[in-house]
């Protein structure tokens, strides 16, 4: 016994293939948007609102009457007044500096260090390549502020075996000192991310087709032959997006000299942008100073990012 089949009466128009689909898949085009509804409301909430009420922040000021005694604070729209008395701020500006000069050492060196340690593990020289990846790992497992108290220890020039030793050879350095302190700084944060940033380039190694190697060792071509025309060219890419997040966490440099700060005099509370906000809005008690601080650091960071991504296009072109 056959069950009846239903069809449309007769004169009736055919539901079309895309109809049907929509009709029995409906559900399923709606589920993205369900999944991504989480990270779209975290997203607007924590990274999108707090910028809007900082810009926002940024264009008003307090003004306080009464001489403190019951007076009423009433916020008053001042225009672009208080990113004039930032850019007056010389402490502010001169943080900039600081953390570029800072980026300009900092990040060609940790980058070398990186590339250069991807491309060990990635050759045939290095063995027990899994202990020592995790070795160099290890460091950014550690957190920034508990890095920066055991440097801070080991900078001590009474209680560091580091300075000990070097005196011992007649060398003597003070680690701690007014101009030395931002190379100090530089050295934890070598320290603390070159492991990550090893890992992002030797995974882009692993893409590299294990042909064109073997390609290139048949043409007699060097380890160093093939990590300069083959593997440098095609992690490319990553070694850039390595470049532009060590940028921007350059400008936002902020764990290691506050808590360095306890450990010496010579780290002011502007000695970086993010502690001359912090000073300003925490300890200065002026919010809307320290949202115009805050946007002026944000757009630095943007226009600087901007570039990078320009000059790398570019050089990706021309390659």
């Amino acid at each position: 016994m056959t069950s009846p089949t239903l069809t449309a009466p007769p004169g009736a128009p055919a539901a079309s293939p895309r109809r049907r689909g929509i009709r029995a898949g409906g559900g399923m085009r709606v589920a993205p948007y369900v999944f991504l509804a989480p990270f779209m409301l975290s997203f607007v909430v924590f990274m999108i609102l707090p910028i809007v009420v900082a810009l926002y922040t940024s264009f008003f000021q307090v003004k306080r009457s009464g001489l403190g005694f019951g007076g009423d604070n009433d916020s008053v729209f001042v225009g672009f007044d208080n990113y004039v008395q930032a850019f007056a701020n010389s402490a502010f500006m001169d943080s900039f500096g600081r953390v570029l000069l800072f980026g300009v050492v900092q990040v060609p060196i940790m980058l070398a260090l990186s590339l250069l340690l991807a491309l060990l593990f990635d050759s045939a020289v290095v063995k027990a390549k899994r202990f020592f990846q995790l070795a160099v790992f290890l460091p950014y497992a550690v957190p920034s502020v508990v890095a920066a108290l055991i440097w801070g220890f080991l900078y001590q020039p009474r209680v560091s075996p580091i300075v000990e030793g070097l005196a011992d050879l007649g060398v003597s350095v003070d680690f701690l000192g007014p101009g030395t302190v931002l190379w100090s700084i530089a050295n934890v944060a070598v320290w603390s991310v070159t492991g990550v940033n090893m890992i992002i380039l030797f995974s882009a190694l692993q893409t590299v087709p294990r042909e064109m190697y073997e390609a290139a060792r048949l043409d007699g071509a060097s380890e160093f032959r093939m990590a300069m025309q083959i593997k440098l060219p095609m992690i490319y890419p990553a070694l850039m997006l390595t470049t532009l997040f060590s940028i921007i966490g350059t400008l936002q440099l902020f764990n290691e000299p506050m808590t360095m700060r306890s450990v010496t005099s010579n780290i002011s509370g502007s000695y970086t942008p993010n502690m001359a906000i912090f000073s300003a809005t925490t300890l200065g008690g002026n919010i809307n100073l320290g949202s115009a601080m805050a946007i002026i650091l944000g757009l630095a960071t943007f226009v600087l990012s901007i570039v990078v991504s320009i000059m790398t296009n570019r050089k990706k072109g021309k390659a």
